[in-house]
Order: structure tokens, then sequence, then C-alpha cells
């Protein structure tokens, strides 16, 4: 999946019935469903019900079980509430009968207020920076096998701002910041933005945590997977624009790692907050 166009088509879900739809995914070559697809479609199925004029705001999911990328998702969607301004909506993604992911979404109409933002940092732009693919071409001659694991075709571009070395990693402060956007253009409709966005905000989340770590949590040592994911939506984007993600994280303890996210646009508005905890625990021997 290297086009935003097969990014769009398999964010879209097929109805079953009244509130329940169903997904495919995405075949990643490490096996497993990834965490910001079902953010994309559970999303997707809860903006079925929202009332016109409502967006998102905010959504927060728990990853339950690993997803089977061999087994099409199950989304029941449920009507918490439709209030004056605010809509509730709840997800639940199945897999032979089991869940796998639940999520609770809250939808308002737009309104003007007060408003504040903290400063987006001063870092290079994106047109200075190679893509994170280019970055690690090195390690396609040192270790191949690596590589292929590591990296694949998305139909996200993310250019790093820090470059770190993947053939001798070392222990580096967990901060990081990233551009993105989508690669092709995206429909006017911001819903579709907004699903863009939740997919690729559960990348490098848990690769910051891991920062501290690199001398000692190399890849294949150390089992890492999304527990945990809460977005929120502040002002209007386009996911096919430049957008910075900006990630730190605060602590790692019990095997947990945590970690923040704040996404701009190239103007500097703060138009989405990350947060999310991932479990970071070694292999048994």
């Amino acid at each position: 999946m290297d086009n935003i166009q097969e990014l769009i088509s398999l964010l879209d879900l097929e109805e079953l019935d009244v509130n329940l739809y169903r997904g495919q995914n995405y075949m990643s070559p490490w096996g497993r469903v990834f965490g910001g697809q079902v953010l994309g479609q559970a999303l997707h199925a809860a903006y079925e019900t929202v009332p016109e004029g409502r967006v998102a705001h905010s959504l927060h999911g728990y990853f339950i079980l690993a997803g089977n990328i061999n087994r099409p998702i199950i989304y029941n969607m449920e009507t918490l509430r439709d209030g004056g301004s605010f809509t509730t909506r709840r997800v639940t993604a199945t897999q032979k009968g089991r869940a796998i992911f639940n999520m609770a979404a809250s939808f308002c109409t737009p309104k003007d207020g007060l408003e504040h933002q903290i400063t987006m940092p001063d870092v290079p732009g994106p047109d200075t920076l190679k893509t994170d693919v280019e970055n690690l071409q090195v390690l396609k001659q040192v270790n191949p096998q690596l590589y292929n694991m590591t990296v694949h075709e998305r139909p996200i571009e993310f250019r790093p701002v820090e470059v770190f070395d993947p053939i001798n990693p070392s222990k580096e402060e967990p901060f990081r910041h990233v551009w993105l956007k989508a690669k092709g253009e995206l429909p006017d409709d911001f819903r579709v933005h907004q699903e863009v966005l939740a997919y690729a905000s559960d990348y490098n989340l848990l690769g910051t945590a891991l920062l501290p770590h690199r001398d000692i949590a190399l890849r294949g040592t150390y089992f890492l997977a999304s527990l945990d994911h809460a977005l929120w939506f502040h002002r209007p984007f386009r996911a096919d624009d430049w957008l910075l993600y900006v990630l730190d994280s605060p602590s790692a303890s019990a095997s947990l790692g945590f970690t923040r996210g704040s996404i701009f646009n190239r103007s500097g508005q703060l138009v989405a907050s990350v947060a999310q905890e991932g479990l970071m625990s070694p292999f048994r021997k």
C-alpha cells in the first residue's frame, strides 16, 4: 500500500446491517493488524451515523487483542448520545466474536470561543530533509533482513528531523520531530482528513519511548504493542499537506512506555494532540 487512494479504500467500510460494518486489512509485513488502520476504520464507522455538520473533536481507544490480518474486522457502532451540541459514539471491533479494540468518540458543532496554543518548535522544514526510507538505505546492505522488517510501502510520507544510526544504535533523549503528509491529494471532506491522520498518528510513538533504551532494546529482542490511544482534533487541517509531529516520552516503567504528540500545520497552528501507552516487554528466552 503505497498511495493514498489505497488507504482511503481501506478505511472505507462495508455496511452489513444497521450499525454493523466490515473492514478489510492491510497485509502488514509484521503479521498483525496495524493499530492506525483500526483507529481510522473505527472513526469511519462512528461517522456513519453522526449528524451533518458535527466533527470529531476527540477519540479514546483501547487495543485489546492483536488483530489477525487474514480475517476481516467487524465494527459494531453504538449510539450513546445525540445532544444539542455533542454526539457520542462507541465502536467495538471484533474478530471471531472476540473484541480486539474498542473506542469512544465525541463529535461537536464547531463554535467560536476562547483560543490559545503552544508554539510550534523551530525545526528544519520538510523540503530540506530526507524521508525515513532514504535514511534507512544504509541498513539495506548491512542487514537486509532487518531492512525488510523495518521498511515497507506506506501511503504516508515521513521526514524525520532527527536521524538516528540504525546500524550502531545508541541511547537518545526521548524527543522526536517528524514531518508527515499523505502521498497524494485527498478530497475536501474533512472526515477523510481526520481518518487519515488517525491512521498516521499511530506511527513513531513507541519508537520515541524506546529512544533512551536503543542500546539494549534492539528490534527482535522486545515485543512492542500499542495498548491505548487518545487523539484530540483542535483545528481544521489537511492531511495531504505537511504536518509536524512533535513527540516526547516522559515516562517508561513496568514494561509500559508513555508518549505524547503535538501535531502542527506548516503555519504553526496546533491542529491535534495525541497520547499513547504501549507495551515494551522483552521476549522470553
